[in-house]
């Protein structure tokens, strides 16, 4: 019986994948148990599949690795392939980019023992930058994954927004299954496409609200590798703007159906409310400061949230109300028909 499942998650990851297997291969085991790891190709063009066989064709360990192939573009889509095939109660997840520290298995292992309630726990995230990163940075490291709460364990309460990085996340499989919807809203990063961020507080979010526990663990730290290019102002000015069009439905996921026409709006005006005051504070410096650039982008990008997700449910609509008729029209023509043009 697998207890503990390591799932790597990547996109064309030829050249960050073997840093990431050489470090889960010298994990040093403090406690018994059994794990495995496993590689969820998310549609890559590159030689990602050919890395990891390369490595299952000299693995000697004890512990296998195992490759996936998800065709469906999106990180949520690769991690609930992860979910399928992942064989241990168990599942840390890890980007192509996530560098754990030698304990982080056994680490991530014995919190789950300690704590059975936790339906999944975050680590410690440190960042490793290509490049020194700009000028009040730390405000906004969390947007990239760098998360460090400090040395003790932390419970997160209901505070919303407060959740850990979707980067080392441990999740309980059966939480999943029990709580975390087949088809997700958000369908996460997709290539270059950030349109969709907040794929990890939406699966946090429908375990949080079955009640069980979320934590911060700092015994289980991964290093997070942040290339020059997302430190650029093009990268970040289209990250903030995917997490502020993210907002609407991870907002909307604590509310019945009933309560939403009433907290929209006062979500609605508290957003314009922020947006005018951090607007009067800092005009002065939008142009010239690149983190106060991001914070305006993510402010204003949060009031167009549910607009944005109301014309795409909308667009949805009218394409499945298309194909409906379509299929209407095409099945009530006669046989003998010979003229079968839709738009007749």
């Amino acid at each position: 019986m697998v207890e503990i499942t390591v799932a790597i998650c990547t996109y064309n990851g030829t050249s960050r994948l073997p840093k990431v297997l050489e470090l889960l291969r010298s994990q040093s085991l403090t406690e018994h148990f059994t794990w495995e790891i496993i590689v969820i190709d998310n549609n890559s063009t590159d030689y990602t599949a050919a890395v990891v066989k390369e490595y299952q064709s000299n693995w000697s360990e004890a512990y296998p690795i195992k490759y996936y192939f998800e065709p469906k573009q999106g990180l949520a889509f690769a991690r609930r392939k992860a979910i399928q095939e992942a064989k241990g109660s168990l599942i840390g997840f890890l980007d192509d980019d996530n560098y754990p520290a030698s304990n982080w298995v056994s680490a991530a292992y014995k919190f789950g023992q300690l704590h059975p309630q936790a339906g999944a726990y975050g680590s410690r995230i440190y960042g490793e930058y290509e490049v020194e990163p700009p000028v009040n940075f730390d405000k906004i490291a969390c947007f990239l994954a760098i998360i460090d709460r400090g040395d003790q364990p932390i419970r997160y309460e209901h505070r919303p927004g407060l959740l850990p990085a979707g980067a080392g996340l441990v999740i309980r499989k059966q939480a999943w299954l029990d709580h975390v919807p087949q088809l997700p809203v958000l369908t996460g990063v997709c290539t270059t496409a950030l349109s969709s961020k907040g794929e990890d507080l939406e699966t946090l979010s429908y375990i949080r609200n079955a009640g069980l526990e979320i934590w911060y663990n700092p015994e289980m730290s991964i290093h997070h590798g942040i290339p020059k290019s997302r430190l650029e102002k093009k990268y970040l000015v289209k990250l903030f703007r995917g997490v502020g069009l993210s907002r609407y439905p991870i907002r909307m996921l604590r509310f019945k159906a009933w309560q939403k026409p009433f907290i929209l709006p006062v979500y609605m005006v508290n957003d314009l409310r922020k947006l005018i005051i951090y607007f009067i504070r800092n005009r002065q410096i939008l142009k010239s400061d690149l983190v106060a650039t991001c914070e305006i982008e993510l402010l204003v990008h949060s009031i167009f949230s549910p607009f944005y997700h109301w014309s795409k449910s909308l667009q949805k609509f009218s394409n499945l109300l298309t194909e409906a008729l379509l299929k209407l029209r095409f099945s009530t023509k006669s046989p003998q028909d010979p003229k079968l043009d839709p738009l007749d």
